[in-house]
């Protein structure tokens, strides 16, 4: 709680200060606020450090290069914990920034309620990690976007590898009972059912136990040769681990919420021959040598899942605001009717402020946590 009333006293006290500075000179701009709620704390932080390590590095390019018109980028870091409850005090937060735009959480149960109070407000806001189609579906909006794909893009993908390549002849389809994991989960349910792979069990567990013997047993006794897990990287971990100790030998595959260090911290060398989809490696994109080095050099990781989306997010808005100026309405209406080169490739967004198209990849882990592509 300390820790949450220090961040919102030091970035509201950090915006007045700069804004009466700017006031006070003839020749400075005021900048523009980005807020940026992201989990800070809580087992969910890796997620908030690649968005960090993507937005960060947006804006020390853009702002080296003058701005929006003279006019520098500052963000406005608000901690939501991926915690739902956490979602509404967060919006809100920014809000009271003063920022207009925002990028913003990466939790698909924050995002939710969160986006309603963007919409209301008129803040353009971009997630560039929140997967849930109910994220835009029930929405209706105009100012809310994300610059990563949706699970119901994800999840069929994922199915379809599991069917061609993997090839099971019995499937276990597990999930977090959240709104990310539960909702990757049924639409990987759903295709291979259509494909006509056996889905031999079908169930929920609770975020956040640390023993799962008896959802290993009853893997064990379902005799499966594949499980896809719908979650974070927790409880996968744990899977992993418990899993190997128990003598189960599957294969095991989830999407991009279940792989970063952490996971590979919880499970150690159980992690071999784990399979997850991933957002395609955009750092091995020609196009973005420049801006990989710009990520070495400020000493942070450019291939992690949201670091690319949280820079395109950025580079978005940029030129949305180069072209039309600072209004949100007139950003959110341009963002809607153009194309825009980024580190992700050609961004367009549909009427619900979605991508019209986003490249998913398979990755195996080798036991050293080590990946590689594998599709």
């Amino acid at each position: 709680m300390q820790r949450k009333t220090f961040i919102r006293l030091s970035t509201s006290w950090a915006a007045a200060a700069l804004l009466g500075t700017a006031s006070l000179g003839a020749h400075a701009a005021d900048p523009i606020l980005i807020g940026v709620p992201i989990p800070m704390t809580g087992p969910n932080t890796q997620y908030g450090d690649e968005v960090q390590a993507g937005l960060l590095t947006a804006v020390e390019a853009l702002n080296a290069a003058g701005g929006m018109n003279g006019r520098m980028y500052k963000p406005v870091l608000i901690d939501d914990a991926c915690e739902p409850k956490q979602a509404v005090p967060a919006a809100n937060r920014v809000l009271n920034s003063g920022a207009k735009f925002a990028i913003t959480h990466v939790c698909s149960g924050v995002t939710i309620p969160a986006s309603k109070i963007y919409e209301e407000e008129g803040i353009v806001a971009i997630t560039p990690g929140a997967t849930a189609p109910q994220v835009t579906d029930g929405l209706k909006g105009h100012y809310f976007f994300r610059t990563i794909g949706r699970d119901d893009q994800q999840g069929p993908f994922a199915a379809k590898f599991i069917a061609n390549k993997i090839k099971p002849k019995a499937v276990a389809v597990l999930h977090d009972k959240q709104t990310y994991g539960a909702g990757v989960a049924q639409h990987v349910k759903n295709t291979l059912d259509s494909l006509k792979v056996p889905v031999v069990m079908y169930d929920g567990l609770n975020a956040g136990d640390s023993d799962y013997s008896a959802v290993i047993t009853k893997l064990k006794t379902a005799k499966v040769d594949a499980v896809f897990f719908g979650g974070y990287h927790p409880e996968m971990g744990l899977l992993l681990r418990q899993a190997k100790e128990q003598g189960l030998q599957t294969r095991w595959i989830g999407p991009e919420g279940v792989f970063n260090q952490g996971l590979i911290e919880i499970a150690g060398p159980a992690v071999e021959g784990m399979m997850f989809t991933f957002p395609a490696d955009f750092s091995q994109r020609p196009e973005n040598k420049s801006v990989v080095e710009a990520f070495k050099k400020a000493k942070r990781s450019a291939n992690g899942a949201y670091q690319m989306p949280a820079y395109a997010a950025l580079q978005v808005l940029d030129k949305s605001m180069k072209a039309v100026g600072a209004d949100p309405k007139k950003v959110a209406d341009y963002m809607h009717a153009n194309t825009f080169d980024t580190v992700i490739g050609k961004v367009a967004f549909d009427a619900k402020g979605d991508l019209k198209d986003f490249e998913f990849v398979v990755f195996e882990l080798a036991k050293d946590g080590s990946r590689k592509a594998v599709q």
